[in-house]
């Protein structure tokens, strides 16, 4: 059984400071890493809240993914995928259900669906020029209706492997929006002909 609350808080500001500050992650000194060591400290580590705060979407009526569910570059009936503006890597996708979902109350038929999309989005955003990976990820501690990223890697720029790769997009400057456009044209397009959907929701299904 996982510790509680407070036994998880008590175990970790046991190595902690005085101020409550945990020592510099070891990923702070790899080579990958955006940030120099000398001169970063940890932020304190709060207690925990409880009960925690509700999530944007716990509610379908107040949910914007909801609202949205014809809002993207692709569509089936069961998904859509828009492009992330205003990123600093060369493209950034998001695959969201059209209905009101979580990752763990998606009926087994659209999990199953979930697992070959994503595969094939990774297909098709590494088939772009100039892109070497696209790396995958699923978070949801901000919002209730299941989302998951898409973060292609722009080719020969090894310091922004790995787990660093959305921090390196936060500091870098705006990647030029028209040629985001375009391959995220390119990937929707690749996606019909692989996975079958349509560019507009109102346009007619592709077999």
């Amino acid at each position: 059984m996982a510790l509680r609350p407070d036994e998880f808080y008590d175990h970790a500001v046991a190595v902690a400071d005085g101020e409550r500050r945990l020592p510099l992650a070891r990923m702070t000194g790899w080579e990958i890493s955006p940030f120099e060591p000398d001169g970063l400290r940890v932020a304190p580590l709060r207690p925990p809240v409880l009960p925690e705060p509700a999530r944007h979407g716990e509610d379908p009526s107040d949910c914007d993914a909801c609202r949205d569910r014809d809002e993207g570059i692709w569509f089936n009936d069961h998904w859509r995928l828009v492009r992330i503006p205003r990123v600093g890597v060369p493209l950034v996708l998001m695959l969201h259900p059209r209905d009101h979902y979580d990752m763990a109350d998606l009926p087994d038929e659209l999990a199953a669906e979930l697992g070959l999309l994503s595969t094939r989005i990774v297909r098709s955003v590494q088939a772009l020029p100039h892109i070497s990976r696209a790396h995958v990820y699923r978070i949801g501690d901000g919002g209730a209706h299941l989302h998951v990223w898409f973060f292609a890697r722009p080719e020969g720029q090894a310091q922004l492997y790995g787990s660093w790769l959305v921090v390196w997009d936060d500091l870098l400057p705006e990647y030029p929006a028209d040629v985001a456009e375009a391959d995220a044209e390119i990937v929707a397009d690749a996606l019909v002909a692989c996975h079958g959907g349509h560019r507009s929701p109102t346009s007619e299904p592709v077999a």
